[in-house]
């Protein structure tokens, strides 16, 4: 699959999470496909950054921007609601070389996010979504940087916006467009609406569409593929606690091997992995306490008792880690109980909009404040 000037070996793409894929967990998920099936092949994105606070350099927003010396290409998703500071933030990422790729995020349905008009709001303003989309793929002229834009099927049942969204992207110069397969009122509950990339596949027809929504394992991805015709997948809850996933995918759409899964004793080495490299990136205090929320995805499925994992859930140096997880049995093999949905799914629930909102699809006003959050929100 190409986008923009990259070939992908494998058409698997790292769904952007905040909290989770930062250079650490993609720095884990690369090396684990390259040592299981001798190739990086797919691509990793960074966790998501508001343009305006990339504009005014905010300085956690300036330390999530940061890659691998190894990895390419480098991969960043913005968060952005203005034409403007859309301009400014992917020229500067163009002109100081932060990134080979930018991604920009219609599909957040938070309340914080699309009560101001944001996130999977923004596309019902298909003028304005076009502006945006626009103003990023002008601010890459004379790069070799693609644009992408993700986004989901609409707001609610009574709104769906993805098949404007997919054509005005695609007119507007877009490499490529995902689509989550899921409205922004059923958050992560339900079943994701495998169709929809189906007749979004039938309308974007000069660029690559991805899929996103119920994928946990290497057969969901082709067989996802095989339903829509989708060019590619998006992969998101299904690798929390499992960055060997990607080396699983690349084995079934590379035609290798597929390789076997982590007994326990090897989940316990890739927490270590994943415990070095947080700390290489926010110091062992903050690194300790990021790795406690991939703890329970990691050992789901495994018996590991209660009382040791509120120990590792609490966990605060990298000895006491060590410690903790020699006491797991490492020999039980990999459960058919760890496999399966993981992550956030919660419940549906009416989508907070701004006043007026849904009045008019062609109003081009710019949401006031929706851009204040900083990076990851």
């Amino acid at each position: 699959m190409r986008i923009g000037p990259f070939t992908l070996a494998s058409p698997v793409v790292l769904a952007p999470m905040a909290g989770v894929t930062n250079v650490a967990f993609r720095t884990l998920c690369r090396k684990l496909e390259q040592s299981k099936v001798g190739t990086v092949s797919g691509l990793y994105v960074c966790e998501m950054v508001t343009a305006r606070a990339l504009v005014e350099r905010h300085p956690a927003t300036m330390h999530m921007v940061t890659f691998a010396d190894d990895e390419s290409p480098r991969s960043l998703q913005l968060y952005t609601v203005d034409p403007v500071t859309t301009y400014e933030a992917v020229r500067m990422i163009a002109a100081e070389d932060l990134a080979d790729h930018v991604d920009m995020n219609f599909g957040c349905p938070v309340p914080k996010v699309t009560r101001r008009g944001g996130g999977a709001a923004l596309p019902f303003k298909r003028r304005l979504f076009g502006q945006i989309v626009a103003a990023a793929v002008r601010a890459t002229e004379g790069t070799r940087i693609p644009v992408t834009v993700k986004f989901r099927i609409g707001i609610d049942d009574e709104h769906h916006t993805h098949l404007d969204a997919g054509r005005i992207a695609e007119s507007e110069g877009a490499a490529a467009v995902a689509l989550h397969a899921r409205t922004a009122a059923q958050r992560y509950s339900g079943a994701a609406d495998w169709e929809q990339i189906a007749r979004l596949k039938e309308q974007v027809r000069t660029i690559p569409v991805l899929g996103n929504g119920d994928i946990f394992d290497a057969s969901d991805a082709l067989t996802m593929m095989a339903a829509t015709g989708c060019d590619g997948v998006v992969i998101g809850r299904g690798c929390l606690g499992r960055p060997w996933l990607f080396a699983e995918l690349s084995a079934a759409f590379t035609g290798r091997p597929a390789p076997p899964p982590p007994t326990l004793g090897e989940v316990a080495d890739i927490i270590r992995r994943h415990a070095k490299l947080l700390a290489a990136h926010f110091g062992e205090d903050k690194g300790m306490r990021d790795l406690r929320k991939h703890i329970g995805w990691y050992l789901h499925g495994f018996p590991a008792g209660s009382e040791l994992r509120r120990a590792l859930a609490l966990v605060k140096a990298f000895d006491e880690l060590d410690a903790l997880l020699g006491r797991l049995d490492p020999e039980v093999p990999f459960p058919p109980a760890a496999t399966g949905p993981r992550g956030r799914q919660g419940s549906p629930a009416r989508v907070a909009l701004p006043d007026g909102w849904l009045t008019d699809r062609d109003d081009c006003t710019v949401p006031a404040g929706a851009d204040i959050m900083h990076s990851g929100g």
